[in-house]
């Protein structure tokens, strides 16, 4: 589902050569679940970028689904993100103006699905929001907001979901309901996850583990994992 190939990303300055990534190398199969930790400014988040193809890398090659993200051209990386994959943010990036509803609607309607509004108040129940349909992002606390952008984000049943801290701006009860979430939809559409994390429950909930120190990843083992999150 996804592989990573000699991936690497650096910025050049006026001085030097800034390396963010060197050299990254992995495969992860259909409906696998794979978290990415490190210190903060390590490149996690650059990692991820490159990976669901929000950002070119400076050599190496991504591919998703079978699909070389290097061969494709910007309208077509969109269309692979649209059909094949789901996003869930920190700052949840919900649509201001619409209400719940609607934000998890919106995907299925760029599909042309007739029946995207039964469908979104579904996952609306799925994730405990059937009451909150209504109500904008502004209405909603933090944990209610995160939930609406899951449902969002697993609508049209993504092959591959990619979330970046997805509990960061979360308590710990609602960050442990988000967790839940994630990984019972992982188990009832065998969506692939890729999750940039620092919550060490969210880490180890993962079948695999990598760990990016200084443009390096590595893989983990599950007694590695506890040692690396608090660094």
């Amino acid at each position: 589902m996804l592989y990573a190939q000699h991936l690497a990303k650096n910025i050049i300055t006026p001085n030097a050569r800034l390396d963010i990534l060197r050299d990254v190398n992995f495969h992860l199969r259909a409906g696998e679940t794979m978290a990415i930790t490190g210190a903060s400014g390590s490149g996690k988040s650059t990692l991820l970028s490159l990976l669901a193809g929000l950002d070119t890398p400076s050599s190496g090659q991504v591919k998703i689904a079978g699909y070389s993200l290097s061969e494709l051209d910007e309208e077509a990386r969109a269309l692979l993100r649209q059909n094949k994959i789901g996003f869930v943010f920190q700052s949840f990036h919900l649509i201001p103006a619409l209400n719940a509803l609607d934000n998890v609607m919106l995907p299925l309607e760029l599909k042309g699905q007739k029946n995207a509004q039964e469908q979104a108040l579904d996952l609306l129940a799925r994730v405990g929001l059937s009451q909150r349909s209504d109500h904008k992002p502004v209405e909603l606390s933090g944990g209610e907001q995160q939930r609406v952008a899951i449902a969002r984000a697993f609508a049209g049943h993504p092959e591959i979901l990619f979330a970046d801290e997805p509990t960061g701006n979360l308590d710990q009860l609602s960050g442990e309901t988000i967790i839940k979430l994630l990984f019972e939809l992982n188990q009832e559409q065998g969506t692939t996850l890729v999750l940039v994390t620092h919550d060490q429950l969210l880490a180890q909930a993962c079948q695999r583990h990598f760990y990016l120190d200084q443009g390096v990843l590595n893989e983990l083992s599950a007694d590695d994992l506890t040692n690396s999150l608090g660094c």
